[in-house]
C-alpha cells in the first residue's frame, strides 16, 4: 500500500503533572524534513524527537508543535532579579555621564533587557519527559500514517488508472501497425511508379528502400521496454515501501519511450494516441509528487 506525503496527526498526555499536545501536519518534500516547536526548557529533546519520526516517515515536510498546558500547582512564577537590574542602571548611568546626557534608563527598556526577568519553574527530569513525549508522538504519528495510507488508497486507484489508459493506447497503436507497414510501402511504390518514368529502378532497389524503411520504422524495442515499466510499476504499487521516487524514475524512461515511439511513426492516427499516452503519464507524474 502507498502512502501520501500530505496528512495530520495530534495526540495527547501526561507528562509528570502536565498535560501535552501534539500536533503534525505534513505536506510534500523530495526528503524528510522535520521542523519542531518545543517549549523552551524541552528544546534539548529535538535531536531524539527526530529519530522517533524517522520510525515512521521517510519523506515529507514536517512540522510538529508540543503544547504544554501547566496546572494550577506547576505554573511557572515570573522573578526579577534585581541585581542585574541594577547592573544595568549603573551602567547606563555611566554611559550618560561619558555622553554629558541626563537621560536615564527607562523602565519599559529595562524590563527587556536579558536576565532582569525570568522565569521559575520546578525542575523535571528529563529522562521521564522524554519518555512521555516520545510515547505522545508515536500516538500522533500513528494518526498521521493512517491518514495518509487512506489518501495513498486513492492515489493508488488514480496511480493505476493513468498507467492502464497508456497500456490501452498502446495496444491502440501496436494494432495499427500492419497497417502502418502497408500503407508506407504502398506509398513508396506509388512513388518508385512515378519516377521509373525516367529512372529505372530494379526491384532489388525498391526491396531494399522498403527494408530501410521497415528498420526505421520497427518500435518493437520500445513497446517492449514500455511494457516492462508498466510491470515495475505495477510491481511498486504492490509494494509496503516508500516508492515516490522509483515511481519518479520510472516515469521519466516511460516518457522517453513514448517520445521515440512517436518520433519513429508519422501517422495520424499513431499520433493521436501518443498525445493521448502524453496526457496520461502527465497526470501519473503530477500525482506521484505526493507519493512518499
Amino acid at each position: 500500500m502507498i502512502r501520501s506525503m500530505t496528512g495530520f496527526g495530534r495526540a495527547t498526555g501526561q507528562v509528570e503533572e502536565e498535560q501535552i499536545t501534539i500536533e503534525l501536519s505534513s505536506v510534500n518534500h523530495r526528503f524528510l524534513d522535520c521542523s519542531f516547536r518545543l517549549p523552551g526548557s524541552w528544546s534539548m529533546l529535538e535531536s531524539t524527537l527526530r529519530e522517533t519520526v524517522k520510525q515512521h516517515i521517510a519523506r515529507g515536510k514536517l512540522n510538529i508543535i508540543v503544547r504544554r498546558e501547566r496546572t494550577l500547582s506547576n505554573r511557572f512564577e515570573v522573578q526579577c532579579d534585581t541585581n542585574v537590574a541594577q547592573q544595568y542602571v549603573d551602567a547606563s548611568s555611566k554611559l550618560a555621564e561619558i555622553m554629558h546626557s541626563t537621560e536615564a534608563l527607562s523602565l519599559d527598556v529595562l524590563a527587556q533587557m536579558d536576565g532582569v526577568f525570568y522565569q521559575d519553574e520546578k525542575s523535571q527530569d528529563i529522562k521521564s519527559v522524554e519518555a512521555a513525549i516520545k510515547a505522545v508522538l508515536s500516538d500522533a504519528l500513528q494518526q498521521l500514517d493512517a491518514r495518509r495510507e487512506t489518501e495513498g488508497t486513492a492515489l493508488d486507484l488514480d496511480l493505476r488508472e493513468r498507467i492502464q489508459g497508456i497500456i490501452d493506447a498502446l495496444a491502440v497503436v501496436e494494432g495499427l501497425l500492419p497497417e502502418i507497414t502497408v500503407a508506407y510501402e504502398e506509398r513508396l511504390r506509388n512513388r518508385v511508379a512515378e519516377l521509373s518514368v525516367d529512372t529505372e529502378i530494379t526491384e532489388d532497389r525498391l526491396a531494399l528502400e522498403l527494408a530501410l524503411l521497415s528498420e526505421k520504422m520497427d518500435v518493437n524495442e520500445e513497446i517492449v521496454r514500455l511494457k516492462a515499466h508498466f510491470d515495475h510499476v505495477n510491481e511498486h504499487l504492490a509494494a509496503s515501501d516508500p516508492i515516490g521516487r522509483e515511481l519518479n524514475f520510472l516515469a521519466q524512461e516511460i516518457q522517453r519511450e513514448i517520445n521515440t515511439l512517436g518520433s519513429k511513426l508519422r501517422d495520424v492516427d499513431v499520433t493521436r494516441e501518443v498525445l493521448r499516452m502524453k496526457s496520461e503519464l502527465e497526470k501519473f507524474r503530477e500525482q506521484i509528487q505526493n507519493v512518499e
